[in-house]
């Protein structure tokens, strides 16, 4: 039977984003009509990290469709505490299921797991990579709110090194025309290299800067993110970063009347509760529109479309440099990476290194 995946969202067209967003927005305004679209489907939530909104937002959005859900939320609780492998995981449980949305810490693992699935996988974080989903509800909430998702300054701020809503975000956001980003962080919290050379694949316009009061009057969209304290190698790296950027109500005076807030959640320090009272903080809203953006994925997924191949330049004798990737940790794994100029760019995790 024909399976398709989602691990990253530009493996789909952009009309393919159209028709999702397109198609959560019509079940927010007629809940009724997709009550019963799932019946008989069962989705499992395989979550090897904590999680509040995405897990939650896959059951509701499943059992809102009608299906029912098994899974996980701590794998010291299955048999990943007694030494199974991912892919021994996702063998056995694909094959109880119709559909899996899977969080991982390892970056990479999402597509590992699709290799060796009987149903379809939704990526629903892979480490600090892609965040697919999020990207969705952000894409939808821009386009119920914003109404239209080209011609936007959008500002992105906190920790875009291991942001992967923030890297999911650009990449999508890159595709439509127009768009141009002030990716505000310190020097340590930089974006990846990888995702400014897809800003630069696309022409689209970005810059630096370190302060988030200098950017703010020029912004169509602010997306605030928490720096990660579970990203760090260590606690004093971590609290030399985590208070630097704290959005309040003086920094929104000179922001735009019609600026839209976000912000993935959970937030820790980031956002001020004062700022929740102010008519251009969405990031609640947000919330809500990811339960219709998942709906309509999982309607999407289960109607078994072919997909290429997942991996399609082997290169067995290359080891990924990145020690968070999945194939370091899963040995099993066949290596495979993209040729980029003298580069090897994994095909897991997106780490470039030198052939």
């Amino acid at each position: 039977m024909p399976c398709s995946h989602l691990i990253d969202l530009n493996d789909l067209p952009v009309s393919e984003w159209s028709h999702i967003i397109d198609l959560a927005i019509k079940i927010k305004e007629h809940p009724g009509v997709y009550a019963h679209a799932c019946e008989g489907k069962i989705l499992a939530t395989l979550f090897y990290e904590p999680s509040t909104r995405t897990q939650m937002s896959f059951q509701t959005a499943m059992l809102r469709l009608g299906g029912k859900i098994i899974g996980f939320d701590n794998p010291q609780n299955s048999s990943v505490s007694k030494g199974e492998n991912l892919t021994d995981t996702i063998r056995i449980v694909s094959g109880y299921a119709d559909v899996l949305a899977m969080r991982h810490p390892l970056e990479g693992a999402a597509k590992a797991a699709a290799l060796y699935a009987g149903c379809p996988v939704i990526n629903a974080g892979d480490g600090g990579h892609l965040h697919p989903t999020q990207t969705l509800t952000d894409l939808t909430t821009l386009q119920s709110e914003k109404g239209r998702l080209d011609h936007l300054t959008i500002g992105l701020c906190g920790d875009l090194k291991y942001g992967r809503t923030v890297h999911s975000l650009i990449k999508a956001l890159s595709q439509y025309p127009g768009n141009q980003f002030v990716l505000i962080s310190t020097k340590s919290l930089r974006l990846p290299q990888y995702i400014k050379d897809w800003m630069d694949r696309y022409g689209c316009t970005y810059k630096e800067v370190f302060r988030l009061e200098d950017a703010m009057p020029e912004l169509d969209v602010l997306y605030m993110t928490r720096i990660q304290q579970e990203r760090f190698d260590s606690p004093e790296e971590y609290q030399k970063q985590k208070n630097v950027y704290v959005l309040d109500t003086a920094k929104l005076f000179d922001a735009k009347q019609d600026l839209v807030v976000l912000h993935p959640l959970p937030r820790v320090d980031e956002i001020t509760p004062a700022v929740d009272h102010d008519p251009r903080a969405m990031y609640f809203k947000q919330a809500v529109y990811g339960v219709y953006a998942r709906m309509a994925l999982i309607l999407l997924l289960l109607e078994g479309r072919e997909q290429p191949p997942l991996l399609s330049h082997r290169h067995g004798d290359v080891k990924c440099q990145n020690p968070k990737c999945i194939t370091n940790h899963e040995p099993y794994l066949e290596h495979s990476f993209q040729e980029l100029g003298d580069m090897a760019v994994c095909e897991y995790c997106d780490e470039r290194q030198l052939l």
